[in-house]
């Protein structure tokens, strides 16, 4: 990565409408462009694998989809989905034959549809990682199985006002589909939920699919709960995690500054260089010797310098500790939450500055987002969003911070900083000498 020219990921808009192949190649094309610019310890798989610190751990990566990207519902299916299938084969050989596998062709064919690609059990992703359907806790990012028995694994929690059972046969009414499942099944119970929290029409947590995708991924759960019933809905959830949330996190994570610490600081520097350009028309205008302009280097480097910085999102007062501001569902644990984000600047995303860790469970984690089964991922009923709008405007310019665990997070501010003071450098040495060689205007 080039000291001068090192670049955050480029912000990856959502594209409009539900998920559908060729728009997550859209995502997978884009994703190219950020392998430079992501290194190797803040991949996708390592964030999934929580090899990743603080704050750009599985839990930051949760946080950020529930509060900022506002779909959090791709990575609570996908962490289930991996542990699910863990579970699956860890059953005995005559259980798994009660379910066998299905492949993508059998579902669109039954659909009405003539594919063109194999059934596929095992095959390579669009990222280089081969997911395997006989063994999928090879895969990477794959989960370790949750409980050791043969049962659902759902959490106690539960939010849907429609019983688990009505909302699965209205599901399948919609989509044509009349007959029963067979019950038989391994875990047909577990499916049966995971269907009325992420499939069917207006769940809680539903992914954002098509008819037609939904009427394949429901069809093949009618008749088996083999973890490739999920193929085609795990192939788009995971374009979307790899290509647009992932770039998008570690872009965002990347910033030190909260939105009106940011604004702040950008402003900041465009008035040291307004103060500087000011201060270089007063002594030309002025009968001081000319050597006294060099006075304006300090304000013009300083400017530009705090101003190339907060465009990429940090403060630089912040980044000589190493920390950041504090978000506002730090803070308030698990009852924080955020109304609103502006997710085309992601420097000014954190609108909340002061945070207690002793508001963190012993598990890590806060609310329900990384529970399975639950109430959606709105949050607009807490009540921190009102004290937050009454606090006062110095209070939001300088919260507290929190040091920055991850070192590679680090080491990329620790760049992006050089930067700004190299391009500060090519900026205000060429415009001091003007000033210094510009002759002496008289006052008449």
């Amino acid at each position: 990565m080039s000291l001068l020219f090192y670049r955050r990921p480029d912000y990856v808009a959502k594209l409009p409408g539900p998920m559908e192949k060729s728009q997550c190649q859209i995502y997978v094309d884009r994703t190219q462009k950020h392998k430079k610019s992501i290194p190797p310890e803040l991949s996708f798989d390592n964030i999934l694998q929580n090899k990743a610190l603080p704050p750009c751990a599985l839990q930051d990566f949760m946080d950020y989809l529930v509060y900022v990207s506002h779909d959090a519902e791709n990575l609570q299916f996908w962490i289930w989905l991996n542990a699910y299938s863990s579970r699956f084969y860890a059953l005995p050989p005559s259980e798994q034959a009660l379910s066998p596998p299905w492949s993508a062709v059998e579902g669109l064919q039954s659909t009405g549809n003539n594919p063109s690609r194999p059934p596929r059990t095992a095959e390579k992703s669009k990222f280089g990682a081969e997911i395997d359907f006989e063994h999928p806790s090879t895969g990477p990012g794959a989960a370790q199985p949750l409980q050791a028995d043969n049962q659902s694994f759902i959490s106690g929690i539960t939010s849907s006002t429609k019983n688990v059972s009505e909302s699965v046969e209205d599901a399948n009414a919609q989509v044509g589909l009349k007959w029963q499942s067979f019950s038989i099944q391994p875990f047909r119970s577990e499916i049966d939920r995971v269907i009325s929290h992420y499939i069917a029409p207006d769940s809680p947590r539903e992914l954002n699919l098509s008819h037609k995708t939904r009427t394949v991924v429901l069809h093949a759960l009618q008749h088996t709960t083999h973890p490739s019933a999920f193929s085609l809905v795990r192939e788009l959830v995971e374009d979307t995690l790899r290509g647009q949330s992932h770039p998008n996190f570690v872009r965002w994570s990347i910033c030190n500054g909260n939105k009106p610490k940011v604004v702040f600081v950008r402003n900041l520097g465009i008035a040291h260089v307004v103060l500087g350009i000011l201060l270089a028309v007063i002594l030309i205008l002025s009968r001081a010797s000319r050597w006294w302009r060099l006075f304006c280097f300090p304000l013009l480097f300083l400017g530009f310098s705090t101003g190339v910085a907060a465009y990429k999102g940090l403060c630089l007062v912040i980044h000589t500790g190493h920390s950041r501001n504090l978000r506002p569902w730090e803070q308030f644990g698990s009852s924080a939450t955020l109304d609103s984000f502006d997710t085309d600047n992601e420097a000014g995303i954190s609108k909340d500055d002061i945070y207690s860790m002793s508001n963190l469970s012993g598990s890590g984690k806060r609310g329900i987002s990384m529970d399975t089964f639950g109430t959606g991922n709105s949050y607009n009923h807490e009540p921190w969003v009102a004290d937050y709008e009454k606090k006062p405007l110095l209070q939001k310019l300088y919260p507290k911070n929190i040091w920055i665990q991850d070192e590679t997070i680090r080491l990329l501010q620790d760049r992006i900083v050089c930067q700004s003071h190299l391009w500060s450098l090519l900026a205000s040495v060429p415009l001091t000498v003007a000033i210094v060689v510009v002759p002496r205007v008289a006052v008449v």
